[in-house]
């Protein structure tokens, strides 16, 4: 993979990360959605407890919120572009630092993490079945953001990008005007 020799500016990082995280959040999200049967997983395990139903605007409006985490994660992208960016397999450093801090090692007792099998009460395979969305998701979001850093010439891919996030903000935010039609 080529490797941009020239450092990537703080906004350019925090934006490209912004709309990657944005867009891998929505499409890995409704992935799992389908694969998993979000809504039974959701109405019919423990997840009943600690989980919105999927039917719950707040839910529906969840990609429009991503756009603050993304920034969060591009900030700390930033602060650790000498270790990600520019490096041969930059990408998989980022992806292993996602998993072992916001996946795993989480401060707080989330599904998955060594806090929520210690701290909840839900069954393993309720811990697992998560799992594969959060850790793809993760892959792509660094594997795209280490792409497209370190490739700034790549036009088809800012467009494509760009496009898919006015899409994932669009989506939600008409399911919801709809809704309140109704």
């Amino acid at each position: 993979m080529a490797i941009n020799p020239e450092p990537a500016s703080a906004q350019d990082i925090i934006i490209k990360t912004v709309i990657t995280h944005t867009v891998t959040y929505f499409v890995m999200g409704l992935f799992a959605y389908l694969v998993f049967d979000y809504p039974r997983l959701y109405a019919e395990t423990s997840f009943k407890y600690i989980m919105r139903q999927t039917t719950e605007p707040l839910v529906m409006a969840g990609p429009l919120f991503q756009p603050l985490r993304g920034l969060i994660f591009g900030i700390a992208f930033f602060m650790l572009r000498r270790s990600f960016f520019g490096q041969d397999r930059g990408w998989l450093r980022m992806w292993a630092v996602l998993v072992c801090l916001s996946i795993l090692g989480t401060f707080g007792p989330t599904p998955a993490s060594v806090e929520g099998l210690i701290y909840t009460t839900l069954p393993l395979r309720l811990h697992l079945i998560g799992l594969p969305e959060v850790l793809l998701q993760a892959f792509l979001l660094s594997f795209i953001v280490f792409y497209w850093v370190s490739n700034p010439r790549k036009t088809w891919l800012r467009w494509v990008m760009g496009s898919l996030f006015c899409l994932v903000l669009f989506l939600p935010t008409l399911g919801l005007l709809a809704g309140q039609q109704r």
